[in-house]
């Protein structure tokens, strides 16, 4: 299998269930479309960096592609998607505090029978609720440079865990993949294998 993914948090969910795999990033244009609703952005993104990676799957000869996509949002601030520096992450945790606010994944699998190829696209969304947050919490965290490289400015699966109040939805999501879906899809894609035993056996 292919992960059409730099990120290394998608990378160790993957490793934590137990899958071989290799990482090969898709170089794509990631610009939002107009009108493009959060869970169509997402899932053209996931589509179009598994499509990308197609050639390179040939040449090595893989055959299952997984590509995913994660962006921060909710109809009263838009999509956020990683800052450019500090003063835009605190910028975006202040929009953020106070608020629930949705984290949707796209994933796109391809399975490659030979020159044929199998799509399989869908997305998965989250709501996450921050507690009202003081300014002084916010400049804290946004020293710690955690936030910079994360999408809505904040690391569920670190320091950002003290920013939340509760979340309704798959924790794993909200780290960039939704684990525990991914696997079950996979068994539709590739019928005959059963990729939740593998889990579940190690």
């Amino acid at each position: 299998m292919i992960l059409a993914s730099q990120s290394p948090r998608r990378k160790e969910l993957l490793e934590r269930a137990g899958f071989s795999f290799t990482v090969h990033a898709a170089d794509i244009d990631e610009s939002p479309l107009p009108g493009e609703t959060p869970p169509q952005l997402v899932e053209r993104l996931a589509r179009s960096k598994a499509h990308a990676t197609v050639p390179f799957a040939r040449e090595t000869g893989d055959d299952l592609i997984v590509a995913a996509d994660t962006v921060v949002w909710s109809p009263e601030v838009g999509v956020l998607g990683k800052p450019a520096d500090e003063p835009d992450a605190l910028r975006m945790l202040t929009l953020l505090s106070g608020r629930t606010h949705f984290v949707t994944s796209g994933v796109s699998i391809l399975l490659l029978e030979g020159p044929s190829v199998v799509e399989h696209t869908f997305h998965e969304t989250t709501d996450v609720t921050f507690h009202q947050l003081s300014d002084a919490w916010l400049r804290a965290y946004v020293a710690s440079g955690e936030p910079l490289d994360k999408a809505g400015a904040y690391a569920i699966q670190g320091r950002g865990a003290v920013l939340v109040k509760f979340i309704r939805g798959d924790y794993d999501n909200v780290v960039g993949l939704p684990l525990s879906r991914l696997v079950r899809e996979l068994n539709v894609v590739c019928s005959g294998h059963d990729y939740v035993l593998d889990v579940l056996g190690g």
